[in-house]
């Protein structure tokens, strides 16, 4: 049975400090006044049955999401004790989802993106699952056509294209290129950015985390094997805070993608705008600019003089934000949080976030 599961466990610091910790970012209004969960939840409409959706998230999380998803079942949130990075987070929903269906197909999707038009997004979902039902050992990710040298994005090299299919073989993965080196990816046409979206059989993702990581894979069936039970919470407790943190990309899909285990990995391509929201310039480019190239939400009200490229966002439509002269930066104001950075350094507010908790902790 094909079922989806929405990644939802980020803590959104860079887009401090309208992110906290009691209402992260995939809560917040950012989406034309939805919720980032909640466009991603909608977005999926039509492409699985509503009770094959699950949400995988820290288990500080799960109230909110349950507010915010309300048509979702009990047992479809799946929450994490503990951030313990995205092999992880998939290799536990895997397991959970896979108790019941040993032939589950699962896709990874995430929980800040924006995505247009969105019946390209579920068209490739759709043909992930084909692939995955034609082609029972694959791992399926979605490559997104680069439209200029990202520095901020992984890159994805395709191969061979696969008979039958609209996939190609995985060259390679790349990390995060600088400036020069993106720019020969997009010369070549051989490069996709890396989504961070996937398609597998569970079982399959969970006999190659046997092969890879085979402490944290039999930790993970040791859950799943009392997630219905009254066992679970403390389990969970004891077992996930002390897994190996590590993502999916460095734990499965790369050294998958170099042959080391007996599964292969390939690409579908996702022709779509997307929109990686995680941080305040990503989040500037759905606003609409002035004359001057200064970007605000529609809620913000401004009085800007000889000031250019700024992003302004407050929460409160009451509170006026004033500059003169200014120039590329960043002013978020909250009711009790002020936050001023210069555009060029928006990568380091998490950096800030780090010393706002070590110094000012109730204003995390």
């Amino acid at each position: 049975m094909r079922n989806v599961v929405i990644l939802a466990g980020g803590s959104g610091t860079r887009l401090w400090p309208m992110s906290r910790d009691d209402r992260p970012k995939q809560v917040l209004p950012l989406a034309a006044g939805q919720s980032l969960l909640r466009v991603a939840f909608n977005r999926l409409r039509g492409l699985v049955e509503p009770e094959n959706i699950y949400v995988c998230t820290v288990g500080a999380y799960t109230d909110v999401v349950r507010k915010e998803l309300p048509e979702l079942g009990e047992h479809n949130i799946i929450g994490e004790p503990a951030r313990r990075d995205t092999a992880n987070a998939v290799g536990l929903a895997s397991a959970v989802v896979a108790r019941n269906d040993p032939d589950a197909v699962v896709a990874f999707v995430g929980s800040d993106h924006l995505i247009s038009p969105e019946d390209e997004f579920r068209a490739a979902i759709e043909h992930g699952f084909e692939v995955v039902e034609a082609r029972g050992r694959s791992l399926v990710t979605f490559g997104i056509e680069p439209t200029h040298p990202h520095t901020g994005l992984g890159y994805i090299e395709r191969g061979d294209a696969i008979d039958g299919t609209r996939a190609f073989v995985v060259d390679r993965f790349r990390e995060k290129p600088d400036r020069e080196t993106a720019e020969e990816y997009l010369a070549t046409g051989r490069f996709w950015w890396n989504s961070g979206m996937f398609v597998w059989q569970a079982s399959t993702v969970l006999s190659v985390l046997d092969s890879l990581l085979p402490e944290s894979a039999a930790k993970l069936r040791e859950v799943a094997s009392v997630w219905d039970t009254s066992e679970r919470e403390a389990t969970l407790a004891e077992i996930y805070p002390n897994l190996q943190k590590i993502s999916v990309d460095y734990a499965v899909m790369e050294p998958a993608s170099q042959g080391k285990v007996d599964a292969d990995v390939v690409v579908v391509p996702m022709p779509v705008h997307w929109l990686d929201v995680g941080s305040w310039a990503a989040l500037a480019d759905t606003y609409a600019a002035d004359a001057n190239g200064n970007r605000t939400d529609s809620i913000t009200l401004s009085c800007l003089l000889d000031s250019h490229d700024n992003i302004i966002v407050t929460d409160d439509p009451d509170h006026l934000v004033a500059a003169v002269g200014l120039r590329s930066h960043i002013i978020v104001h909250t009711q009790d949080v002020t936050m001023v950075c210069p555009l060029s350094d928006g990568e380091r507010v998490k950096d800030l976030v780090a010393r706002v908790q070590s110094d000012h902790a109730n204003y995390i």
